[in-house]
């Protein structure tokens, strides 16, 4: 997939991700988190009020961090995908 593609088809999973209003499972929620702040190179640190919420992203951030931008960006379009394509 090109650059270009990649971005727009990483662009249309996070616009589906926000547009969608039902809770997402805790689990897939750091993933997406993750994958995110690796595709758009934000390092920033997690500004959750309750540190445990703040723990979970720091570590799902620390897991992902061997993965590339574009890797990051097809992950998480694979992710929302098969979420949506599975999901009950």
């Amino acid at each position: 997939m090109t650059n270009k593609k990649l971005d727009i088809e990483f662009q249309k999973a996070v616009s589906r991700v926000n547009a969608h209003t039902a809770p997402f499972p805790a689990d897939t929620l750091l993933k997406l988190y993750a994958y995110y702040k690796k595709a758009t190179n934000d390092y920033g640190r997690p500004k959750s009020k309750k540190p445990i919420i703040n723990a979970f992203k720091t570590n799902a951030l620390f897991q992902a961090k061997n993965i590339s931008e574009d890797e990051a960006k097809q992950m998480y379009i694979d992710l929302v995908n098969n979420y949506f394509l599975y999901r009950k």
